[in-house]
């Protein structure tokens, strides 16, 4: 299963920033240690162009060269530089990548990523770009060239925050159907319209999450049919995240990456899948729930590339 990462994904912080940079490279190490059918791929750089599908040129522009405002910035988290900005295309380029190869092999990944905070002309809560909304795009842009209906994709988003930029890109688009769980009372404290919202209260856990996942799958199947999905697999729903708020165990965890990855195989809808969110009190604990749903996936990746033989 390919899997993009880029060294780029590390960015530079201030002494006592918040943000857990280093779990990236951190679950870079361990799968390359632990999972060997995962291969770790180089993210390509996102260009002007298709980031354009998603987001406004200026705003692209502003991000690009230093001059975005910096109110933007402080919603965003992240001082600007050079490197943020080069980061901010590599998470887009990593998941247009493992989209792609998706829709060959079935599967693949982005080990960053999953920036659903985003909207068309801004940032915020960590986010530059909205990867899931460009690959999106992309991916439908490219399918319109081979097909003569529209092609539909459903974004599953099971990080513990609503994707608030992603509802808002694709309010009112009947080709993208947008699912989001998450915690009621979290961040963004203003939520915007999604195609199906599911907020969950604070100390929800495997249980009530899980029968909650099962419900909003089952409306999604009914309303939607997709072609492709995206799949944003946050880590920070669980019971150890300083800002979940949610009380998932490591089953539980585990229980929801196999739910939505069954979903799919069983439909033969390819997936692509982005890490989004995970701040535990012990960055060990975010990479390990982050490589134990690379470990799932990789045995759906497997029954996928069976099929094809």
């Amino acid at each position: 299963m390919q899997a993009f990462h880029a060294d780029q994904f590390v960015l530079p912080l201030p002494t006592g920033h918040r943000f857990p940079m280093a779990k990236y490279r951190l679950l870079r190490d361990r799968l390359a240690a632990e999972v060997p059918t995962v291969r770790l791929m180089p993210a390509p750089a996102a260009t002007d162009g298709e980031l354009a599908l998603a987001h406004q040129p200026s705003y692209i522009a502003a991000i690009s060269d230093g001059t975005v405002d910096p109110a933007v910035m402080r919603e965003i988290g992240f001082p600007w530089s050079t490197a943020m900005a080069e980061r901010a295309r590599r998470s887009v380029g990593a998941t247009i990548a493992a989209c792609r190869v998706a829709l060959r092999e079935g599967l693949a990944a982005n080990l960053a990523g999953g920036t659903h905070h985003a909207y068309a002309h801004k940032g915020g809560g960590f986010c530059v770009f909205n990867d899931a909304a460009v690959a999106t795009r992309l991916v439908q842009a490219e399918a319109a060239r081979a097909q003569r209906r529209p092609f539909h994709v459903a974004i599953v988003d099971l990080d513990v925050h609503q994707g608030n930029g992603t509802a808002a890109i694709f309010r009112g688009d009947p080709t993208v159907f947008t699912l989001s769980l998450h915690g009621e009372k979290n961040f963004p404290f203003r939520k915007e319209a999604g195609s199906l919202d599911v907020d969950l209260p604070d100390g929800c856990g495997d249980e009530a999450y899980l029968q909650a996942l099962e419900g909003a799958l089952e409306v999604l199947g009914h309303r939607f049919t997709p072609d492709f999905v995206i799949y944003l697999a946050g880590a920070d729903p669980h019971e150890g995240d300083r800002l979940g708020r949610l009380k998932l165990t490591w089953d539980g965890l585990e229980a929801r990456d196999r739910r939505v990855l069954d979903w799919a195989w069983q439909r033969g809808v390819p997936l692509a899948f982005a890490m989004a969110g995970g701040y535990g009190h012990r960055i060990e604990d975010t990479v390990q729930a982050q490589v134990n749903t690379y470990r799932v996936a990789a045995q759906y990746w497997q029954r996928w590339h069976n099929r094809a033989r």
